[in-house]
């Protein structure tokens, strides 16, 4: 009779013990830093057809023999992303949980999924309750086409969850110790080359060399990302419509040349005092004229066949 009246006591006692799934999870996600550790058993409550709540989860092979270095490059952004859900409030937070799968203690996860490779990353959407999505108990895959970072991860992640993933990328101190180091370096190197930049020869210079190489054709090769040279390694291509790479670099040479010569002739040679001096640079340069001249007709004649006219060449 008391054992009896003992047992009856036992069974309200028993029923108050028992915890139920959300909170089950939500203890583990808690000592897990987040993250839930799953065995075949948990990974059947996390992906209950009855589940309230959404998931993430993650299928990896961390143990060092499987040798997956994709793994090992996601897995720390996976848990940055399960950490930074696990700040938000727990109303939000225990609606939505992250768990990881690891081969060597999930086998049969596995297998039942037929997942062969990893990293995988599958979210389950509530299945019940007013978050639940009219869809079947089939998980949406990440796509990693955005890369192994955290940032794309949350950002696609947070699509599934109640609220945004609040993560905020951490602060890099090695491109800020860089930068730092570099100040000095870059004072130090500006009070040798201010001189350079202040004389108005080399802005003078930088502006022609940029004028020519533009006049050429740079950003007609450069819009149409056309090759340096053809296939059958010439530079020079047909048609009024087509340029390659090498072409630019010729023309230019050869306006620069010509335009040099102008100038002699027209600035440098009528203020030479000697005569003799004088009048070599005239032939000098108007030679110069001619046979490059005489160059530019030539490859105006390749390019465009049929043209009739010439110089020299």
């Amino acid at each position: 009779m008391l054992r009896s009246l003992l047992a009856l006591l036992c069974i309200p006692l028993c029923f108050a013990a028992k915890t139920s799934p959300t909170e089950e999870l939500a203890k583990l996600a808690a000592a897990g830093n987040g993250v839930i550790r799953l065995d075949e058993r948990v990974y059947d409550i996390l992906t209950s057809p009855k589940r309230t709540w959404s998931a993430s989860i993650q299928f990896t092979a961390l143990n060092p023999q499987r040798r997956c270095a994709p793994c090992k490059e996601f897995d720390p952004s996976f848990n940055a992303v399960a950490k930074a859900w696990g700040t938000v409030a727990p109303e939000h937070r225990d609606n939505h949980f992250f768990a990881t799968a690891e081969f060597e203690e999930a086998v049969g996860i596995f297998q039942r999924l037929q997942i062969s490779s990893a990293p995988v990353v599958h979210v389950y959407p509530a299945a019940e309750g007013p978050k639940a999505r009219n869809v079947a108990n089939t998980p949406f895959k990440y796509d990693f086409s955005s890369g192994f970072e955290a940032g794309p991860l949350a950002e696609q992640l947070s699509i599934h969850t109640p609220i945004p993933i609040p993560y905020k990328a951490p602060i890099d101190w090695s491109k800020i110790g860089t930068f730092v180091s570099l100040v000095p370096i870059v004072t130090l190197i500006f009070r040798f080359i201010r001189p350079v930049l202040q004389n108005r020869w080399v802005w003078a210079a930088g502006s022609i060399i940029i004028s020519l190489v533009m006049t050429a054709g740079y950003m007609f090769t450069r819009i149409r990302g056309v090759p340096h040279i053809g296939h059958d390694g010439k530079w020079i291509a047909a048609g009024y419509q087509n340029q390659f790479g090498q072409e630019v670099q010729v023309v230019a040479m050869i306006y620069g040349i010509l335009g040099g010569s102008f100038l002699m002739l027209t600035i440098v040679t009528p203020y030479q005092k000697s005569p003799a001096r004088q009048r070599t640079q005239v032939y000098l340069w108007s030679a110069v004229n001619f046979i490059v001249f005489s160059i530019l007709i030539s490859l105006f004649r390749i390019k465009n066949g049929g043209y009739p006219f010439k110089l020299m060449f």
